[in-house]
């Protein structure tokens, strides 16, 4: 088949070489951009004068017949017209005839993939920042459901001191957060239009930037075609700004995992998120938390993968810039699909309660009460802090706990001690006493869930 850049070109193409410098099984996922791109085009032709008013005209119809054929699933792409942006010329040849020739006047593939990925990206982000809020939502949900609901909290995966588990629950609110910040701020590099910048050094047409820009929503142009075109600084920061998001799911699912086990019998998975074994009739397996956590590293894959694919690459357009897309589209429809698995999997998460509150209990994570209610006394805290250790060393040698220490014998260790000092190193307690701001105390937890559902409304609502 005779290519449309063919006329340099003296003998046919092989078969093979062609699919191997084909990207249409992928690109093609670019095809309602490409579309609009080149409606956005015809029409800043036209203004221009560069195209008749009955050439613009032609061209848009076809653009328009195909934009339907494309929503119908009526169109087929071939290995033959190797990327999307000819397969479209394509189609649109088909329909219109030589006049389509025209839409490429004062464009070139190389700007044209570039605003292709860019309206691809804006799109994306945009799905992804919901997707992220409404995790969000749950997250403080499921919190302000379990406010009073105790559990361990852990340094070094050890008992540290008691929480609760709605402090837990908004720690990685704060990280969805920030993520939804960063996607957020994104925006304005993804917001962009290289379209114009042709193959690399613009065009001596009388072409208007700004208005095509303007058409396709873009908010600003790229000041320098060489960088237009060769720009993939979007798509790196898309990419690790997913990389960041992915380690927070990864890092919760790591501890859904652990809390589904039969050591820590914390909370349950509904039948939806789990699965079973083919030889072991009991079991009942976190998948999807181990999946989403499995899935990072295929998001993190795409990330080395397009700096390594860019840190030698000269300016402006190279081959290697068709590896740009595979990775972008994975780790797009990967923290999607995980976004949505993990907002069911924890809104619909059972929590045993009493085993986590039992956890706070047959522990030594108490033992901070203790040396601050000597602190509190005015001992130095240096001082309680040695006393504590050595009594929970004597009580680990004896296998008891804090709780479980004769008043006596703690009065011997020093007469600042007094009756109270039972409800001071209930769980509970300790957790309700953390009132310093930010901490697991319940007033602070509905404080900060509480600014939590405000700033979520605003969002919603546009609010600044």
């Amino acid at each position: 088949m005779e290519k449309l850049w063919g006329g340099r070109f003296e003998g046919p193409s092989e078969a093979w070489i062609d699919a191997f410098g084909a990207s249409i099984s992928f690109d093609q996922k670019l095809a309602a951009q490409d579309i609009t791109g080149s409606l956005a085009h015809v029409a800043m032709l036209a203004k221009t004068k560069i195209l008749t008013e009955n050439e613009a005209a032609q061209i848009t119809a076809g653009l328009e017949s195909l934009q339907k054929k494309l929503a119908d699933g009526e169109l087929t792409f071939t290995i033959e017209d190797e990327d999307i942006h000819l397969n479209i010329e394509k189609y649109l040849h088909d329909e219109i005839g030589p006049v389509a020739g025209k839409l490429h006047t004062a464009r070139s593939r190389n700007d044209q993939v570039a605003t292709d990925m860019h309206l691809y990206l804006k799109e994306t982000v945009k799905a992804v920042i919901e997707q992220i809020h409404s995790f969000r939502h749950v997250l403080v949900k499921k919190a302000e459901a379990n406010i009073e609901t105790l559990m361990p909290g852990y340094t070094h995966l050890q008992h540290a001191q008691p929480i609760s588990f709605a402090h837990h629950m908004m720690a990685y609110y704060g990280m969805l957060t920030r993520d939804q910040e960063r996607f957020i701020e994104s925006l304005k590099r993804i917001d962009i239009s290289p379209l114009g910048c042709a193959a690399l050094a613009g065009t001596t047409f009388p072409i208007d930037r700004a208005y095509s820009a303007e058409l396709m929503g873009f908010s600003a142009i790229y000041e320098n075609s060489l960088d237009g075109v060769s720009d993939r600084d979007f798509i790196l920061e898309f990419l690790s700004n997913s990389s960041i998001l992915m380690m927070h799911l990864s890092r919760f699912c790591e501890e859904i995992i652990l809390w589904c086990s039969h050591e820590f019998q914390f909370v349950e998975l509904t039948d939806t998120f789990s699965t079973g074994s083919s030889i072991m009739p009991q079991k009942k397996n976190p998948d999807m938390a181990e999946l989403v956590r499995g899935k990072t590293g295929r998001v993190y894959g795409n990330l080395f993968s397009l700096l390594t694919i860019l840190k030698g690459l000269p300016l402006a357009y190279n081959k290697d810039l068709q590896e740009d897309k595979e990775g972008m589209f994975d780790t797009a429809d990967t923290i999607l699909a995980s976004l949505n698995i993990m907002s069911g999997m924890v809104e619909t998460m059972a929590l045993n309660q009493d085993k986590m509150a039992q956890a706070t209990e047959k522990d030594f994570s108490n033992a901070t009460e203790l040396a601050d209610y000597l602190a509190n006394k005015g001992m130095p805290f240096r001082q309680a802090h040695e006393i504590v250790g050595k009594l929970v060393l004597a009580c680990t040698k004896q296998g008891i706990y804090l709780q479980d220490v004769p008043l006596e014998d703690y009065q011997a260790l020093s007469l600042l001690i007094e009756a109270d000092i039972y409800q001071a190193l209930a769980s509970k307690t300790a957790v309700e006493r953390r009132h310093s701001y930010g901490g697991t105390g319940f007033n602070q937890i509905k404080a900060a869930i509480a600014r939590s559902k405000k700033t979520l409304e605003n969002e919603r609502t546009g609010k600044k």
